[in-house]
């Protein structure tokens, strides 16, 4: 009898997870595109008219730290679901400490999209997953998209892309069909990773022809080994891994009524980063947007795409376009002092010209909100034209340094849900460094802040003033889990140098990341 029910349990188990690693968690991963506010000026640069926000959709949620940043930081409507009912129920405790509107369930995709009580959807993302599901969950997904997204929706979608991952694709079939049929069952995933990943190094090691041919696969497994084994996991071990070519993903689409405007990642729309010359003037000749991009993947050996689509795209005149872009609203989120003046695309990196970026920077460095018109009208005087303005933002949005700001009904409609889903995250710090940001009012995301900057805000919010009470607080509360810091590649051992260090980077916190987290709303 014990041996039945054992086997009935992993049948059903092997019917809810449909082949996706399910035995460990996902990691706590904030993922920006998924933010309907940053879609904004990537369609206004493209020519489109910008997406609405208002009521928005999550499929694959993960943790569901994403779907909730956004639920809160932007007082808008949100709905999601992860079939993994842990990673749900993690995701519904976030949502019910700050009070934000989200509705989120742990249904798989064919019995959420086939829900009669759903609202059509303002936007609707996916990250990740349309790699990892089956030709079926993709033929649900479509479907969705055609009868759930507004006319003038927007579609987010990223995957993994061909051809890109075509050269090691042999590897990871073999990776996987090692950990499947040659390490014991009991094994459990992360250690049946490690065993498939020796196994690939003496594959290697034995010079096997295909390596010979393609030897960036080497180059990739050491990248592999510096990954969270959680990630891999998630990325590479599960049943369905389908790299696409952009003009298949565009076939399946098609019925959904949707069609491609641009990327979501912003450095991909600087083609000197990117691309050499030549490759530009050859693009510029081929007409045809879809057969474009699928070229361009090909130059750059494109492995992961991040894509906006609407449901009935309409384009701007330039009068329009320059009128919007004009009053779109930024709002820089890092020191100056930390800002490296370059960049890196496909194509190599690129110095940042100082005479465009730093007037541009000193403009923003109170860190309030300014339109673009208003910036550019401040840099006029260095002789920075508007479109020269346009691009800096872009570039530095793309980097991290300069996000887009909301308008302000959106932001006091967000400010205590905000502020009671941050207070979940700090009082999580206390026991694990597993999230690395907190959520903004004003960008209607998330900004990063490290485990350490998040014990400082904890103990600020507990009426500790001074940055030493900081620096006292987080080392208790790391010496009790056996913690000690790394400096310089070197951890620190003794209980005096780690306070030392713990005080120079709450001194540092106060000075620099305090005041930008305050304005942001953060602190």
């Amino acid at each position: 009898m014990l041996q039945l029910i054992s086997i009935r349990y992993k049948l059903f188990m092997s019917n809810w997870t449909s082949g996706y690693v399910a035995d460990i968690g996902y990691t706590y991963g904030y993922y920006k595109e998924l933010n309907p506010q940053r879609a904004s000026l990537a369609f206004l640069n493209a020519g489109y008219v910008p997406p609405s926000l208002g009521t928005h959709c999550e499929l694959g949620f993960g943790q569901g730290l994403s779907v909730n940043i956004h639920a809160a930081a932007s007082g808008s409507i949100w709905y999601g679901n992860d079939f993994n009912p842990s990673q749900a129920a993690f995701a519904q405790s976030l949502a019910a400490s700050s009070g934000a509107d989200a509705h989120l369930t742990d249904e798989a995709f064919k019995d959420f999209c086939n829900r009669t009580d759903l609202p059509e959807f303002d936007s609707i993302g996916l990250h990740g997953i349309w790699s990892w599901i089956s030709d079926e969950n993709r033929a649900i997904i479509v479907d969705f998209i055609r009868r759930k997204l507004k006319v003038g929706g927007v579609l987010y979608i990223s995957y993994n892309t061909l051809p890109g991952w075509a050269s090691f694709a042999p590897m990871r079939h073999l990776m996987t069909a090692y950990s499947s049929s040659q390490t014991a069952n009991d094994l459990g995933i992360l250690n049946k990773i490690q065993n498939s990943l020796a196994f690939a190094d003496k594959l290697i090691q034995s010079q096997p022809q295909f390596i010979k041919s393609n030897p960036s696969i080497v180059f990739k497994l050491e990248k592999f080994k510096e990954q969270n084994p959680r990630y891999l996991a998630h990325e590479f071990f599960n049943k369905d891994w389908h790299p696409m070519y952009f003009s298949t993903v565009a076939e399946q689409l098609n019925s959904a009524k949707v069609e491609f405007v641009c990327s979501a990642h912003y450095l991909d729309f600087v083609d000197v980063i990117n691309l050499t010359p030549v490759q530009s003037n050859l693009l510029n000749e081929i007409s045809d947007l879809n057969f474009r991009e699928s070229v361009r993947d090909f130059m750059i050996n494109q492995q992961f795409r991040r894509e906006y689509w609407v449901k009935g795209p309409q384009k701007l005149t330039k009068f329009q376009q320059l009128n919007l872009i004009s009053k779109h609203r930024v709002v820089l989120t890092s020191p100056k002092s930390e800002i490296e003046l370059k960049v890196s695309g496909n194509a190599g990196q690129a110095n940042l010209s100082d005479a465009i970026y730093s007037p541009i920077l000193d403009t923003l460095s109170d860190f309030e909100i300014a339109s673009i018109e208003q910036i550019s009208i401040a840099v006029s005087k260095f002789e920075i034209n508007f479109d020269q303005v346009v691009q800096s933002l872009i570039i530095l949005i793309g980097a991290g340094y300069v996000h887009s700001a909301q308008d302000e009904t959106e932001i006091q409609k967000s400010l205590e849900i905000t502020k009671k889903l941050n207070l979940k995250i700090l009082q999580r710090s206390l026991f694990s460094g597993d999230i690395l940001c907190l959520a903004s009012p004003i960008t209607g995301g998330a900004i990063p802040v490290n485990r350490f900057q998040q014990l400082f805000l904890f103990s600020i919010n507990n009426g500790k003033p001074d940055p030493s009470e900081w620096a006292r607080a987080a080392w208790s509360t790391l010496k009790s889990e056996k913690q000690r810091l790394v400096k310089e590649g070197i951890t620190l051992e003794s209980e005096d140098d780690n306070l030392n260090e713990l005080e120079i980077q709450a001194q540092n916190f106060a000075i620099t990341r305090l005041p930008i987290l305050k304005a942001l709303k953060v602190a």
